[in-house]
């Protein structure tokens, strides 16, 4: 019984033991049936969100637009008379067609970047499956499978930066072009497209660029340089990076070679040639530089500011304002020492010459020597350096002459003076020249004047004027008004300076006058509107005194005989701490100016250094005139320049010098001590001068001869006693005799008479200012008898009785009724002659 429990307890034991571990393996089968069924929908699900995020990226991709595969449409240029000067493209870019591509440029390309090129439907999933192993191992973007399809795509539609998105983009669109275009025009569009280096586009390009031949006469080392490029432009550049360059040529040699494209030897032969040996020299590949640069960039600026079109793209034809005689000129002016001697090759210029009626620019010089494109353009960038007297017309006269209506003879004194603040201003010169008009203060280039003026009419008038004419300050501070503080570019100048030469009407300076779109019907005119920003009369007053700035003044090495031009000059100073920091010596300036104009032409010149450290010296602070009157002589051949018309607004006035206000001369002003000055209608003085009073002409002059003494006595009357002299002058025979010079007496005697001579004597009088008309006599001097009644021999002297003195009645005298008073010397009531030295070489200060 025993026995039997046992067993029977045994057997349940170990059924239930089976049983367990039946149970155990069940479980671990479900498990990893588990584990496999949720990788296997987990994966699917992958599948399926990549399927559909490709499908999202690719429903999200630009179309496949015809027009983008072509290359971009350059835009054409033209000169005022229509005549087309320039091409713009933003890429250097030959084109050549497929059945014009060397088989061996195709065999490397193909090896290098696609060998399996002709056998997939633009995405290749072998080298695709690489690169995804290779972005799972090394990270992503760390190697990439695009065929030449997707690379054309991507080059057509797509930005370069490595993003799901873009690959998903591109391949869809790779397929979709393999589906439309031949693989012959697939690789026509790669080769024409692939950027080689900075703004080299296309293989052909390239062969040119960097060989000097086209690609059909290209060797085998030379093509599998081109071919292999793309990959890294700049990095396989030969001309910067030789060593890299070699580098990529020999593995692309290698891979033809791996490819079967061309046999051992050959490739052996190919690699042991220097990467250098056929490329072009330095000398070779500087070619032609790019035409009217100065100009052309600034069409590209004003085309770019409205943001609406590409002129590299957009296939425009752009009507500009160049003039190409002018333009070539003032290139040729810049770049060679032939017209004007500069005095090194860092020395550097900006000129804008524009059309005075319409602000067109006629001609645009940027800079000296420049090499790169699209720089530095100092006719139209530069902006931070001051404008020296050259704004004395803007913020100081020109506001004066508009609001307080003065004439051009308004006196104002020149002398020690101060800022409001008690700061000490100075004039070039360190000196004071007291009362003078402000036409003399103006082409004197006067400092002190100047301020006055400013401050008369107000910062706020003056900021407002300037502004008017294009040229805007942020503030406005009295050191403004002799061109310190802020500046603006020749550009902006000339057209300042062009509204006073166009009566007061501005347009901004501007190259572009239409711009007719790719359809070729649709055309948008872009010129500015002129507008009235002064008076006719402050334009015209303002001229005047600039005309004499080139004819008397500080600017008459700009002058051209025979034209009537307007200018001004303008240099600027370093200040005390600059002259210690930079050793500069004394005349030495940072900037020197000239801006001009007549009734065709305005131009603004500034010359100086592109660093401020380096001063221009005394003997190159002229340059700038010398470039205005050469650029004017030569624009200005062949062709009528009237002078500016005063308009109905302004009257001319003599005036007396000295009197303020002004007035009208009387009848007994010294001619040198009148001027005619300029008024605005209905300003113009009334009142006469009475400052030269009338003198009565002394009477009763008579001559009278002593046989006796041999000698002649002069005797007149006067009835004013004082201070009066008498200025005595005499003839013999019609020579003038020695000076007499004045007496305060009322007589005078003779001696040394010549006998048989005719003696005529004047008398004037003087007291002070003021000197009477003259009056004079007459007296013949009889020849000496003897006794039968004949002439005076030379070898003996014969006396003859004395008779009466031979004199003319005062109503017989010769009357000078003019002006012209001999011995007068023009003194002013002040006691400074108004005949001054005109200012030669002065440097202008602007402290």
């Amino acid at each position: 019984m025993a026995s039997n429990y046992k067993s029977r307890e045994e057997r349940r034991r170990q059924q239930q033991a089976g049983k367990s571990k039946k149970k155990k393996r069940t479980k671990a089968g479900t498990i990893f049936k588990r584990i496999f069924l949720t990788v296997f929908f987990l994966g699917l699900a992958c599948f399926l969100s990549g399927i559909g995020l490709f499908a999202y990226y690719a429903s999200s991709a630009p179309k496949l637009d015809d027009a983008l595969l072509i290359d971009p449409v350059s835009s054409e240029l033209y000169d005022k008379d229509g005549e087309l000067f320039t091409v713009l493209a933003i890429e250097n870019r030959d084109y050549i067609e497929y059945d014009q591509i060397p088989k061996l440029l195709e065999d490397a390309v193909l090896a290098t970047e696609d060998s399996r090129f002709y056998k997939h439907n633009g995405l290749d999933i072998i080298r695709f499956a690489g690169a995804v192993l290779a972005n799972i191992t090394r990270g992503y973007g760390s190697e990439g499978a695009s065929t030449l399809t997707q690379q054309v795509i991507k080059n057509s539609f797509l930005d370069p930066e490595k993003t799901l998105k873009r690959k998903a983009q591109e391949a869809w669109l790779a397929f979709q072009l393999e589906r439309k275009y031949t693989k012959e025009e697939i690789f026509e569009m790669y080769v024409n497209k692939i950027l080689m280096s900075g703004n080299i586009y296309g293989m052909e390009t390239a062969a040119k660029y960097f060989y000097g031949r086209e690609l059909k006469d290209l060797e085998l080392h030379e093509i599998a340089q081109i071919a292999g490029m793309p990959q890294s432009p700049n990095r396989y550049n030969p001309f910067k990076n030789p060593e890299n360059a070699e580098k990529r040529r020999n593995i692309v040699l290698s891979l033809m070679y791996k490819h079967k494209k061309i046999t051992k030897e050959e490739m052996e032969k190919a690699k042991q040639i220097p990467v250098e040996q056929t490329l072009l020299s330095e000398d070779q590949r500087k070619g032609t530089p790019y035409k009217y640069d100065s100009f052309v960039d600034h069409v590209i600026h004003e085309v770019e500011k409205s943001g609406k079109y590409n002129v590299y793209s957009d296939g425009l034809k752009i009507y500009t304002t160049l003039d190409q005689n002018a333009q070539q000129y003032t290139e040729e002016m810049l770049n060679s020492n032939e017209i004007v001697a500069f005095p090194d090759d860092e020395f550097q210029a900006g000129i804008a010459l524009i059309e005075t009626g319409t602000g067109e620019i006629r001609a645009l010089g940027g800079g000296r020597n420049q090499e790169v494109k699209r720089g530095f353009n100092y006719a139209t960038d530069l902006k931070s350096r001051q404008l020296g007297s050259t704004v004395k017309p803007l913020l100081d006269y020109g506001p004066a002459i508009e609001h307080l209506k003065w004439s051009t003879g308004q006196r104002i004194v020149d002398e020690p003076y101060t800022y409001s603040d008690g700061t000490k201003i100075n004039n070039h010169d360190n000196k004071s020249q007291g009362p003078m008009s402000i036409r003399e203060a103006l082409y004197k280039s006067r400092n002190i004047p100047a301020l006055k003026a400013f401050q008369e009419v107000g910062p706020e008038k003056a900021k407002d004027f300037a502004a008017n004419i294009g040229i805007h300050f942020k503030n406005m501070y009295e050191s403004y008004s002799i061109g310190g503080g802020e500046g603006a570019s020749p550009l902006e100048l000339a057209g300042a300076y062009a509204a006073f030469g166009n009566n007061g009407i501005y347009t901004e300076p501007h190259a572009v006058v239409k711009i007719v779109l790719r359809d070729g019907e649709t055309e948008i005119k872009t010129a500015p509107e002129a507008k009235s920003a002064m008076k006719d009369y402050t334009a015209y007053m303002v001229t005047d005194m600039l005309k004499d700035v080139l004819t008397k003044g500080t600017g008459k090495t700009a002058n051209v005989p025979g034209l009537h031009i307007a200018g001004k000059t303008g240099t600027t100073n370093y200040t005390t701490k600059e002259k210690k920091e930079y050793n500069i010596q004394n005349g030495d300036v940072p900037d020197s100016w000239f801006a001009g104009y007549n009734t065709n032409y305005t131009a603004a010149i500034w010359t100086g250094y592109d660093k401020k450290a380096t001063p221009i010296k005394s003997k190159d602070q002229k340059i700038a005139q010398q470039l205005f009157k050469n650029l004017f002589s030569h624009i200005s051949q062949n062709i009528e320049t009237r002078d500016f018309k005063m308009p109905k607004s302004v009257v001319e006035v003599p005036i007396e010098i000295g009197t303020d206000p002004p007035k009208k001369p009387s009848d007994y002003t010294p001619k040198d001590r009148i001027s005619t000055e300029l008024f605005v209608k209905g300003t113009e003085p009334t009142a006469v001068s009475e400052t030269f009073e009338t003198l009565e002409a002394p009477s009763n002059v008579t001559a009278t001869f002593d046989e006796e003494r041999e000698e002649i006595t002069l005797e007149w009357s006067h009835p004013d006693e004082g201070d009066i002299e008498f200025e005595v002058s005499g003839t013999v025979d019609g020579t003038e005799l020695p000076e007499i010079g004045r007496t305060s007496d009322t007589s005078i005697v003779f001696t040394s008479i010549e006998r048989g001579s005719t003696y005529t004597f004047t008398v004037a009088a003087i007291d002070g200012d003021m000197q009477s008309d003259p009056a004079s006599t007459s007296i013949t001097i009889p020849l000496i008898e003897d006794d039968e009644g004949e002439e005076e021999t030379d070898d003996e002297t014969i006396e003859v009785p004395e008779g009466p003195p031979i004199t003319r009645p005062e109503d017989e005298e010769e009357q000078n009724t003019g002006n012209d008073n001999e011995g007068n010397n023009g003194d002013q009531e002040d006691g400074s002659s108004n005949i001054e030295d005109t200012p030669s070489g002065e440097t202008e200060n602007n402290e």
